[in-house]
């Protein structure tokens, strides 16, 4: 029992990691640990209940490991929550009166905030401690960053291969004279699908009985909320977090870097790790990960290819985007370089619509919280994009179904990446398409009734019709960017009857996806 109270050590949702350092200097004698599940953060943008599950189930298994390594934990379940995560902090500060808050630096920019702000109005002293799970600190980035026209990720990757001697030769120099296997890592399945390279299902974990209750409770709780909860089998421990990767690495990594992008029918998984939420929770440390893969490559039972196409994933774009979110912020958010306006279609929240692709994408989102990063940018987010949604719109969707969604990941990720809504911060060029790409990338326009051939008339395919558009729309700001030359030329082909047609048939196509006053 703790009778002088000095550090309250405020964990969040997404900062599990015993490792951190808000235990650093820790006396269970004098210090307690503070965590609470906030209905504020399911409803303020309406989580899915995967999300919200994976978030809670981690958390109270994360309170258990701690009081069973003799820490005291004072955690605000569910339903005893309250308004907002400052009120319910402050609750405890005056019940407490501790001499000092810790907490790590969050996820979110604006939890940030609203955590300094309370506890200086109470005039309560804090600590605010950088977050060593990443291996880019923010001031280094922003180094990075400085007197650079445009920042580019693979520059930043080079850099950090170096910094981290991760597929790093004797001489100092990438291993092979490659720093970036990209070219072989696009290969589609054909028409014969991934048949016998899968080698089973990725390892799935049955809910123990405290998961159980939180899916009871969500259930429960959050009845009104989209996504499914009969197939949840997502880590929720730092121990199913090392199996998950165990499991990756010696059945899928080897096939993952040649068809990371590919896409298939009624295959989720294909050979994707379902590592990202563990990681962005904090089971995982990004070391041991990019550690894992670098093992296999040199112990012969990986291709090269493979583990530097997903340490890139890591030791690139994860620590990248962090960079761009914390560099930007709070600014980033409200960027809208396309002028998007459009609302987000209503089939996103239900998955119900003609297009086979978004069905099965959206379809597979709700059920699973899941949908790997070629589903999400080429297909739920080329659609947006090529609509004109606004972004702020599509990236409250993205942080809502998806279990890995954390603000710092997310955002950059679809409001720069995806949707080009920065202005060429986070891309050099919008990623655009027709549906030939998907067509290309994917089975999903096999017996769809649109083909992705065709821009105009009733078998039209709706990304053709609406890419065709979007170059239309935007030519005269694309003509500034030479990565979109070959594409404006490819426009500038078609007649003037022709661009009248798509223009029609884009705007009839937005017309019947808006709500209806």
């Amino acid at each position: 029992m703790i009778t002088v109270m000095r550090h309250l050590l405020v964990i969040l949702g997404d900062q599990l990691n015993h490792d951190s350092a808000v235990f650093d200097g820790f006396d269970a004698a004098f210090d307690r640990v503070w965590m609470a599940e906030v209905r504020e953060e399911s409803v303020r943008i309406p989580v899915s209940r995967p999300r919200i599950v994976m978030f809670l189930a981690a958390m109270r298994h994360f309170r258990d490991e701690l009081r069973a390594k003799g820490r005291t934990v004072d955690y605000v379940e569910l339903a005893e929550a309250a308004p907002s995560l400052e009120a319910a902090l402050l609750v405890a500060v005056r019940k407490l009166s501790p001499q000092r808050v810790i907490f790590v630096t969050p996820g979110e920019w604006g939890v940030r905030e609203r955590l300094r702000v309370a506890l200086e109005q109470v005039g309560q002293a804090f600590e605010e401690r950088a977050d060593r799970h990443f291996l880019c600190s923010t001031s280094r980035f922003a180094e990075h960053a400085k007197g650079r026209k445009q920042l580019r990720m693979e520059f930043f990757y080079r850099e950090m291969r170096r910094a981290q001697g991760v597929l790093i030769d004797a001489d100092g120099e990438p291993e092979r004279g490659r720093w970036n296997f990209d070219v072989e890592n696009r290969a589609s399945f054909g028409r014969g699908g991934p048949g016998t390279l899968l080698d089973g299902a990725p390892i799935a974990f049955t809910p123990d009985a405290l998961t159980q209750q939180v899916i009871a409770e969500v259930h429960a709780t959050f009845a009104e909320h989209v996504g499914e909860l009969r197939d949840f089998d997502w880590p929720v421990t730092r121990e199913q977090s090392l199996h998950a990767l165990q499991d990756f690495i010696a059945k899928r990594l080897e096939s993952f870097g040649e068809y990371q992008d590919a896409m298939w029918t009624e295959e989720p998984w294909l050979f994707h790790s379902r590592l990202s939420a563990a990681l962005n929770l904090k089971l995982l440390d990004p070391r041991e990960v990019i550690t894992a893969a670098e093992q296999a490559y040199r112990a012969g039972r990986v291709p090269l290819a493979a583990a530097e196409g997903f340490i890139r994933q890591i030791l690139g774009w994860r620590e990248y985007v962090r960079g761009i979110y914390w560099l930007h912020m709070p600014g980033y958010l409200q960027r809208n370089a396309l002028t998007a306006s459009e609302p987000l279609p209503s089939f996103y929240w239900t998955g119900d619509t003609d297009m086979h692709c978004l069905r099965q994408c959206i379809e597979q989102t709700l059920r699973f919280g899941y949908a790997h990063h070629i589903q999400r940018l080429m297909v739920t987010g080329l659609f947006t994009l090529l609509l004109g949604v606004d972004p702020r719109r599509v990236h409250e969707w993205y942080l809502s179904v998806y279990v890995d969604a954390v603000e710092w990941v997310e955002l950059p990720n679809t409001l720069g990446m995806s949707q080009y809504a920065d202005g060429g911060v986070m891309a050099s060029k919008p990623y655009v398409a027709t549906g030939r790409y998907i067509q290309k990338m994917s089975n999903y326009c096999d017996g769809c009734r649109y083909d992705p051939a065709v821009s105009v008339g009733d078998s039209a395919c709706p990304f053709t019709t609406l890419y065709w558009d979007f170059l239309l729309r935007h030519q005269a700001s694309l003509r500034a960017n030479p990565r979109m030359g070959l594409q404006l030329r490819n426009l500038a082909r078609l007649d003037a009857t022709t661009r009248a047609r798509i223009s029609k048939q884009a705007e009839t196509l937005r017309c019947s996806l808006r709500p209806r006053s």
